[in-house]
């Protein structure tokens, strides 16, 4: 039989184009996202269909169309779009979803981010699981037809209607004038950040002075790849920001759902910090509202943000990496926000999903804000009061073992309660409760023999020290240079 288990992943669906992920493939898990949503108990559902920039895209988009019909539901073509983009369609529709994309992987790579109706995630605890294993025996037997075939229609007043959402979502009509530079890295952020930020969608002119860099839709990805997490993709923008002399800059990655933040001295803005700026906006306005302010929070970013929302009168509540599980939470706690170090920002008002173009938006407004008069790398500064040693991956022989290396080295503190230790997530160990403070995360990758580490304590000298000795524990190369996001 057919085994799909190397394209699929926790929350999506990605792979090498042709020889892991091709038409036939897509053709199969559209027919079997359909059998899904039938089993689901709706009477009739619609799948909205959309695609990034990405050559392989309008082929692998239109086979899993056929997929769908062919087992008779039907499909709306959303053409070019991004991921949050989809979302805002499935939610507010209350349809399912399927983006074509690859995020920030390679140009050879493609892949699908699926959703239920209303935005609700789909991943291998919620089905995704089962569409694997349907997809892979109609790759061997075939599809057979559904009584009626589902029909294909086209919409094309997507990305009006959901730049005007978003606008809906935060008031900037007072924001003093900003100059903005968008690197949108040759992404769907080429679409989406002129109808949002500008007026090609016909919206009103917020006043921004917007420079938007390699807008052009281009899959190759001839300047950098779209991903903004490494620190070298950001250097033109960096470099962009301080010649324009710009108050902000913006990056987003291939398929726009995640956004990076640029001060105006060419610093990155860690996600921890951004996720603690729109929490205490959204706190504020959701208390103001009589709910109880509640956010969350993965339990890799900084310790400031859940400290932040307490002294707000919020609430923080913390939960595993990864898109499906703060979603999960999300809808559970009924919070109003949530963020992730990996830049992921979550609003209960976008339908608890992520779009890091409403992220930007609360972000400009902080920074233009007529209340306050910091830059926005004061700010930064005010909202990261602890070091951190960017996520470090070490590839090791076992997962299990290297683990228990690393928790033997501080059996004897554990033993006598001078640290606290939580598998959440991997092996978190914590010494907050007391002076020095510091705390790390290792947990494994879901797809490699790797370990993820993650360090923050009060001061450079404690974390370099925690972080040294478990990477010495792995066996592990020191870094040399380490910033906010990583070894350089």
């Amino acid at each position: 039989m057919k085994d799909l288990s190397a394209i699929v992943k926790a929350n999506d669906i990605r792979g090498l184009v042709p020889d892991q992920f091709g038409p036939d493939v897509a053709r199969a898990l559209g027919a079997a996202v359909a059998d899904l949503l039938t089993g689901s108990g709706a009477a009739h559902t619609v799948v909205a269909v959309g695609q990034d920039m990405r050559e392989t895209s309008p082929q692998l988009a239109g086979a899993f169309a056929d997929g769908v019909t062919w087992r008779g539901l039907d499909v709306i073509h959303l053409g070019l779009c991004s991921t949050d983009m989809l979302y805002y369609v499935s939610g507010s529709e209350g349809i399912a979803g399927a983006m074509f994309t690859a995020s920030h992987n390679p140009a050879d790579y493609n892949g699908i981010k699926l959703c239920l109706p209303g935005a609700r995630p789909l991943g291998v605890d919620t089905g995704l699981a089962d569409v694997q294993h349907a997809a892979e025996a109609y790759l061997d037997q075939g599809i057979p037809a559904a009584p009626e075939r589902g029909s294909a229609g086209q919409r094309d007043d997507a990305l009006a209607d959901y730049a005007a959402y978003l606008r809906s979502l935060v008031d900037l009509s007072r924001i003093r004038p900003l100059k903005v530079v968008v690197d949108a890295g040759n992404g769907m952020a080429g679409l989406t950040a002129a109808a949002v930020l500008g007026t090609e969608a016909g919206l009103a002119d917020l006043g921004l002075d917007l420079v938007v860099m390699f807008a052009e839709l281009d899959g190759s990805f001839p300047n950098h790849e779209p991903n903004p997490l490494v620190p070298a993709n950001l250097v033109d923008l960096q470099a962009a920001v301080i010649a324009e002399q710009a108050d902000i800059g913006l990056a987003f990655d291939g398929d726009a759902d995640r956004c990076f933040v640029i001060d105006e001295r060419g610093g990155a803005v860690s996600p921890s910090a951004i996720t603690t700026m729109v929490a205490l906006q959204e706190v504020a306005k959701d208390k103001a509202d009589g709910g109880h302010g509640t956010i969350i929070h993965n339990l890799i970013t900084s310790r400031a943000v859940p400290e932040y929302v307490a002294a707000a009168g919020g609430r923080a509540v913390r939960t595993r990496v990864g898109h499906a599980f703060i979603k999960e939470q999300m809808a559970a706690q009924n919070a109003v926000f949530g963020g992730e170090h990996s830049a992921h920002y979550y609003f209960r008002d976008f339908f608890y999903a992520d779009t890091g173009m409403l992220a930007a938006l609360h972000v400009l407004g902080v920074v233009g804000s007529p209340e306050q008069s910091m830059t926005l790398s004061e700010l930064a500064e005010v909202h990261t009061p602890y070091v951190a040693s960017g996520e470090l991956n070490s590839r090791v022989e076992d997962v299990t073992t290297a683990l228990e290396t690393v928790r033997a080295l501080f059996a004897e503190d554990i033993a006598a309660g001078i640290v606290h230790t939580d598998d959440l997530d991997g092996l978190l160990v914590s010494h907050w409760h007391q002076s020095p403070r510091w705390w790390f995360n290792l947990r494994p990758s879901n797809t490699e023999a790797l370990l993820r580490l993650n360090v923050e304590a009060e001061d450079d000298d404690i974390m370099i020290k925690i972080r040294d000795g478990v990477l010495g524990a792995l066996g592990a190369r020191l870094p040399t240079d380490v910033d906010e996001e990583g070894p350089r």
